[in-house]
């Protein structure tokens, strides 16, 4: 036991501090969130940074590389607008399920389903093939809607009527909608045997600014598409819902303290299958607007993990629908440079490190980090 001591004493003597981790008894400042995240933005990119070089490459330039990939002109960064616009209602989705604490992992089903509802309506066809864009457009689109709001009624019902974790039904669910539009391509509109549909026709396609490079020569070879307008109004609307509608107040409520909000009389079942609804409509939107206006055809390669990349950019912009777009235009950014980037894995390894960082962070919100000093006894 002396001896025991005596190391103790030797350590101290050596290592007079410690780290403490309290949990934070007051509200942190304003600021405080934002430059936790972006520590954790820096520190994703230095230890991304350390993986490239030893993969070979070097940081500096590969950094510099996606910047130019992205945003070095015009045509680039409209390519970037258009791997952001899904991103963006992906994200918005994941974000209010997340402001409820409902953990929906199946974005990606929902996506999918999103565009299995929009081809269904060129494809069966619900409207003939002559019908005009302003036609095809908004049916389309509540089609997608639809489609993915089914699939966000399931797992949020089963979460309400028997408390089943969400987390688990959402990802199994994705594998469900992906197999289903697999049955579709590969048999039922698989054009000549082939792992794809048809072509839509064109008025089916959503309107790109390019189409419009005869009246205005400035949009030539830009592929910005309507889908993005779809995601910037779409963050006004969960905005307004979110923190200026009565609903809003209520999600925000649950989310916060279920128990209060049991006791104010809202009706938390209600809420789980109508914001779960709503979530996976959101992006089953954006799974619409890929389709319709990337695409143009049912195929199984449609998505490049937007479902999975949009609950990063949730976490990253904190559920702020307004910081959700942002958000997404890097990381639409860090997807298009991804292309151009050997081994071809390193903007998804990048991406999983900005996640891990993030989580970690949020380690800083909930507890502070102090450092004593031991006094040793006499």
């Amino acid at each position: 036991m002396g001896q025991a001591s005596a190391t103790t004493g030797g350590l101290n003597r050596w290592l007079p501090y410690r780290i403490r981790f309290e949990p934070r008894m007051k509200e942190v400042p304003a600021w405080y969130p934002l430059a936790v995240t972006i520590g954790a933005i820096v520190v994703a990119l230095f230890l991304g940074g350390i993986l490239i070089s030893l993969a070979g490459g070097d940081p500096l330039r590969s950094y510099a590389h996606i910047a130019r990939a992205s945003f070095g002109n015009l045509g680039v960064f409209s390519d970037t607008l258009v791997k952001a616009t899904p991103l963006i209602l992906v994200g918005l989705g994941c974000s209010i399920a997340f402001r409820m604490k409902l953990w929906n992992i199946g974005a990606e089903g929902q996506f999918f389903l999103g565009a299995f509802g929009a081809s269904a309506v060129v494809l069966t066809p619900l409207l003939p093939p002559e019908s005009p864009t302003w036609l095809f457009i908004p049916v389309c689109m509540l089609a997608g809607i639809l489609a993915g709001a089914l699939w966000g009624f399931v797992p949020g019902f089963l979460k309400a009527r028997y408390n089943v974790n969400e987390i688990i039904t959402t990802l199994m669910m994705n594998y469900i909608a992906v197999a289903w539009n697999n049955f579709f391509i590969y048999a039922v509109w698989s054009e000549g045997g082939f792992q794809m549909s048809r072509m839509f026709s064109r008025s089916a396609w959503l309107p790109r600014l390019a189409d419009y490079a005869r009246e205005v020569p400035l949009f030539r070879g830009l592929t910005v598409h309507l889908g993005l307008v779809f995601g910037l109004l779409a963050a006004v609307v969960v905005w307004y819902i979110v923190y200026r509608s009565r609903w809003g107040y209520e999600i925000r409520l649950i989310g916060d303290n279920p128990r209060a909000a049991e006791y104010a009389g809202i009706n938390i079942r209600r809420n789980t299958i109508l914001v779960m609804m709503l979530s996976g409509a959101l992006a089953g939107l954006a799974g619409m607007s890929e389709i319709t206006g990337v695409v143009h055809r049912l195929q199984g390669s449609i998505s490049p993990g937007y479902g999975f990349t949009g609950i990063i950019i949730a976490w990253l912009a904190k559920l702020n629908p307004f910081a959700v777009i942002i958000v997404s235009i890097l990381f639409g950014a860090l997807i298009l440079a991804g292309r151009e980037i050997q081994p071809s894995g390193i903007p998804k390894m990048i991406q999983g490190i900005i996640l891990v960082s993030l989580i970690a962070s949020d380690f800083l919100l909930r507890y502070r980090v102090r450092i004593v000093r031991l006094v040793e006894e006499a």
